[in-house]
Formats: structure tokens, C-alpha cells, sequence
């Protein structure tokens, strides 16, 4: 009953398109080494992914009926934003200091804590996933950096598939 009023525009579909997108961006950029390459396929890759998350929501928002303005849809985001915005100013920190290698680990780790907290006022497989996506940064932070790719491509892509159907499925698209 408290839950009810939680935060259901995680959009399902669109996660599944934001996997996929990310599987080809493992692909693409390859191990992350020390490139600039690296970092700016994965940047375009983010940004498709709020391109694809923000236009789905909308649409999942549209088609329920749901407000997309709510209270709980604020309280989602308010929570979700700091860890990303944290990324966001490390991301270049550690890229400027010779440790692109390990921006998979921060970038797994700080949007699994954005889900987790965002999920705080959502349904209750949002902060199971941000969860998931923590646990992926703590496994990536025990492994050889070289790896980074493949749990980018566990985390940002097979994360979101699997997620994403669950979500389609049971939370309405």
C-alpha cells in the first residue's frame, strides 16, 4: 500500500534499447585502456541512453495515463541525480590523471547508487537493480582493469536488457 503511489515510468522498453546500445558501444570501443576513443564512445553512448530513457518515459508516462510531473517522479529524480553528477565531475578527473581504466568501476558503481536511491521511491526492482549494478563495481574493482569493457558490457548492457524485460513485463512497458 505504500508503494503505490511509487514511481512506475522506469521505462522497461527503453532500457532494453539503452542495452542493446550499450552492448554495441562494448563492442565498438574495446578495452578501455588510456584512449580518448574509449571514453568518447562511451560519453555518446550516455547520451543516447538519456536520449532513449528520457523519450520512453514520456511515452510510458503518455500511454498509462500517469502524470510525469508526480511527486513520486521528483522524489525519483532528486535522489537519482547527485551520484550521476558526481560521475560526471570524476569522470574527466580520473581521465586527466591516466585512469580511464578504471571508469567502468565509478560508472557502474555511482548509477548503481543513483537507481538504489532513485528506487527509494519506486517500484521494488529499480533499487534491486541499482544493487546489481553496484555489485557488478565492486567485481570490476577486484578485476584487472582491462576487463573494464566486459563489465561495462555486463553492467550497461545485459543489465538493462535484463531489467528492462522485467520491468516491460510486470511495470507496464
Amino acid at each position: 500500500m505504500e508503494r503505490s503511489g511509487a514511481f512506475t515510468a522506469v521505462p522497461g522498453w527503453g532500457g532494453v534499447m539503452i542495452g542493446v546500445s550499450a552492448l554495441v558501444t562494448a563492442w565498438a570501443a574495446g578495452a578501455p585502456g588510456e584512449s580518448r576513443r574509449w571514453v568518447a564512445f562511451w560519453l555518446a553512448d550516455a547520451v543516447a541512453a538519456v536520449a532513449i530513457g528520457l523519450v520512453s518515459i514520456v511515452w510510458k508516462s503518455t500511454r498509462s495515463g500517469a502524470p510525469l510531473l508526480a511527486s513520486p517522479t521528483r522524489r525519483f529524480v532528486l535522489a537519482y541525480i547527485p551520484p550521476l553528477a558526481a560521475g560526471a565531475v570524476l569522470t574527466p578527473v580520473l581521465a586527466a590523471n591516466g585512469l580511464v581504466a578504471r571508469l567502468p568501476v565509478v560508472w557502474l558503481l555511482l548509477y548503481g547508487a543513483g537507481l538504489a536511491t532513485g528506487g527509494a521511491f519506486s517500484v521494488r526492482i529499480v533499487p534491486i537493480m541499482g544493487a546489481a549494478f553496484m555489485g557488478l563495481g565492486l567485481a570490476a574493482a577486484a578485476a584487472p582493469a582491462s576487463y573494464g569493457h566486459w563489465f561495462m558490457a555486463a553492467g550497461f548492457g545485459g543489465l538493462h536488457i535484463g531489467f528492462g524485460l522485467a520491468i516491460a513485463r510486470h511495470y507496464g512497458g
